[in-house]
């Protein structure tokens, strides 16, 4: 049977308040809880921010490196790309499946005012022989005179000359300081020794280099019965080489 009355009134009017006063004894300690705790969480994230910094959305822009050479790879200008504009004294001479920087030898006339080759000997057939008392190569004008030696038993330059330089085929001659200058066979041509040659000599036509060897039929000792010629126009930047 429900109790009824004024004296139950009461009691539950106090019951309930005193419940109202517990509820919000709870609320606000469950909300001070709650404050702390995303105080608590907010500061431990501040830490890992700063211990921990996240990267960023957007990737940072590297500053442009410049690649690097590839170990075993030189950079270099380009062959015959820049070619001498004033005349120099020939050190080496390239000639396709011939020799590749062959020494060049600067040699005086001889008593008869002939131009000398290399001495006869290992080295000499290694070697070329430019005619000094003449031109030089890049000179505006005439021939640089070269020679080389051909042997018997076909191991000098000039045995490798006769057998792969033809029309077409390039001569390439440094010097000191990066001087360079490439030529393009234009003209190969055989003469009687005994004959001589004007053509080899001339000074005034254009310039060109000029290189003589010995060429069979062999007599006996340095007796060659012809001379091969060739005649080499330079290469300019602008040609196909």
């Amino acid at each position: 049977m429900p109790r009824t009355g004024p004296n139950w009134s009461a009691e539950a009017r106090g019951r309930s308040r005193l419940g109202g006063v517990i509820s919000r004894e709870r609320i606000e300690n469950a909300v001070r809880r709650g404050s702390l705790t995303v105080l608590i969480a907010a500061t431990v994230g501040a830490l890992a921010w700063v211990l921990w910094p996240q990267q960023s959305a957007t990737p940072k822009t590297e500053p442009n490196v410049p690649l690097a050479v590839v170990p075993g790879t030189v950079l270099k200008a380009k062959e015959c790309g820049e070619p001498a504009t004033r005349p120099f004294t020939p050190k080496s001479i390239t000639v396709r499946n011939v020799a590749k920087n062959a020494e060049v030898l600067a040699l005086p006339r001889d008593s008869n005012n002939v131009p000398q080759a290399p001495p006869i000997s290992a080295a000499g057939k290694t070697q070329f022989a430019w005619d000094e008392p003449t031109l030089p190569p890049g000179s505006p004008r005439g021939n640089a005179l070269f020679n080389a030696h051909t042997w018997p038993d076909g191991t000098a330059l000039g045995n490798r000359l006769l057998e792969h330089l033809q029309v077409g085929g390039k001569i390439i001659v440094k010097g000191k300081h990066g001087a360079e200058l490439c030529y393009r066979v234009t003209k190969r041509t055989v003469i009687k020794a005994a004959d001589g040659s004007y053509e080899y000599y001339v000074k005034d036509g254009p310039p060109q280099l000029a290189l003589i060897v010995c060429s069979p039929p062999r007599l006996g000792p340095g007796n060659w019965q012809n001379r091969t010629i060739w005649y080499a126009s330079p290469i300019t930047a602008d040609d196909p080489v």
